[in-house]
């Protein structure tokens, strides 16, 4: 094979992994602003798990709880964002558990909570 070929194909194999590359990094940064359907499905089982015994934790169900806010009218709130969520579980509240939980849990069930947001 002579020199200019091999020169030829390198060339063509560092373009094709410099699109693979690119292409991956689009992606990442693509799923990074919003939470996958893996993300809100595991939320949404952490909720069943853990909350539903004081709130109504599937959409639309209004009126099942009177102590505890439902997570749809906790997600129609305005001042509900990503932020006040991950503040909200690493702050002790009344009448309510200490729940100890990782920060992926917590991403998870805001992400879950977040998706429930009216239309």
């Amino acid at each position: 094979m002579s020199h200019s070929v091999r020169i030829y194909i390198g060339i063509v194999i560092l373009i094709a992994l410099s699109v693979l590359f690119l292409f991956s990094v689009v992606h990442t940064a693509a799923g990074a602003s919003r939470p996958g359907s893996r993300m809100i499905a595991e939320g949404h089982r952490l909720a069943r798990a853990w909350c539903q015994t004081c709130h109504a934790v599937e959409p639309h169900m209004i009126g099942l709880f009177d102590e505890a806010p439902s997570f749809q009218a906790v997600a129609d709130r305005h001042g509900t964002t990503a932020l006040s969520l991950k503040v909200f579980w690493r702050t002790s509240h009344q009448n309510m558990p200490n729940l100890v939980i990782s920060p992926e849990q917590a991403d998870a069930l805001s992400a879950y909570i977040l998706s429930l947001r009216g239309d």
